[in-house]
């Protein structure tokens, strides 16, 4: 089969031909038809990931054909039985499991789940690690209510343009912040309520004056901005943390947390029960998520360039079978 292979870090990925994967008897053989990238496999092929382990195919999103059903896969292997945090032996398929990045990949069976039928093969793709984070860290970390307020940051990542969709569909006014104001108003346009760009001064103020407050914040870089974040937070407030792209969280005061009771969640990945019910709802209201690029298996390296630059708004895919 064809793979693209990281032999080496801080090297290209290598396209290749490897074995196809013998399953093994609590595993299936998935006939991928698309993947999509996560910004986790350009920081392991930078170093920047606990557990390396090379030569491995990366690739934790993916979709296609077992046993003449079309499934996407549930990212997260071996949450365990407790359903508040993983087990010690949940990993994330792509590292140190082979993943997507190929014509085909073995996985754990209660890992599939039936494609939704309105999505075709790149939009399926973009779907599971990044909705399942965002339904986990929306739904059952915040517990969202219809008729809140949402702020999520940094909108163009898959995590958060899902987050947004899946918040707006549940009821929710959705605001968002950016770095550019091209993407805030990409935004709008489905369906966000309006936005900050937060490389302007006093954007925070700015965006309180506008929104009045939120209700849920879903935030994936931390760092000095987060103190902003709890500025904007109405009384008992929820923020969601599911990353941490600009670091440590320096500046926040702790009255502020207190006093207007906000609970700070951390969030990552979910259970396969969450996986079920965020397709469930993706396809109650036909939710497609955002493409941003697609590249052919070989052209692996441009995409991987296309998301260390951070240009992209949606998911990167590529396209392994025939696409319909």
């Amino acid at each position: 089969m064809r793979a693209l292979i990281l032999e080496k870090l801080h090297q290209p990925l290598a396209f290749e031909q490897t074995i196809v994967p013998v399953p093994s008897p609590d595993d299936e053989l998935v006939a991928l038809h698309a993947a999509a990238l996560n910004h986790r496999d350009v920081y392991i092929q930078q170093g920047l990931y606990a557990g390396i382990q090379t030569p491995m195919i990366l690739g934790s999103d993916g979709a296609g054909v077992c046993d003449g059903q079309e499934v996407v896969i549930c990212p997260g292997l071996y949450w365990g039985n407790d359903p508040r945090v993983q087990s010690k032996d949940f990993q994330v398929l792509g590292m140190p499991t082979n993943g997507t990045f190929a014509d085909f990949v073995c996985v754990p069976r209660e890992n599939l789940h039936p494609k939704p039928a309105h999505l075709d093969w790149a939009a399926a793709a973009a779907l599971p690690l990044a909705g399942l984070t965002a339904w986990r860290l929306l739904f059952t970390r915040c517990q969202l209510q219809k008729g809140e307020r949402v702020l999520i940051t940094g909108i163009g990542g898959g995590v958060a343009l899902l987050g947004m969709q899946l918040a707006i569909a549940a009821g929710a006014e959705v605001w968002v912040t950016s770095g550019t104001n091209e993407k805030i108003i990409r935004a709008a346009g489905l369906g966000a309520a309006g936005g900050a760009n937060y490389r302007e001064a006093g954007w925070d103020k700015t965006l309180k004056e506008k929104a009045k407050g939120f209700d849920v914040v879903m935030d994936a870089a931390g760092g000095d901005g987060f103190a902003a974040l709890a500025g904007l937070c109405n009384p008992g407030a929820r923020i969601g943390v599911y990353g941490g792209s600009l670091g440590k969280i320096n500046s926040l005061s702790p009255q502020i947390v207190f006093w207007k009771q906000i609970s700070i969640l951390g969030s990552s990945m979910g259970t396969n029960e969450e996986f079920a019910a965020m397709l469930a709802f993706v396809a109650r209201y036909r939710i497609v998520p955002v493409v941003d690029t697609s590249y052919e298996l070989p052209d692996g390296n441009a995409a991987m360039e296309r998301l260390r630059r951070g240009d992209q708004f949606g998911k990167i895919v590529l396209q392994i079978a025939k696409m319909k």
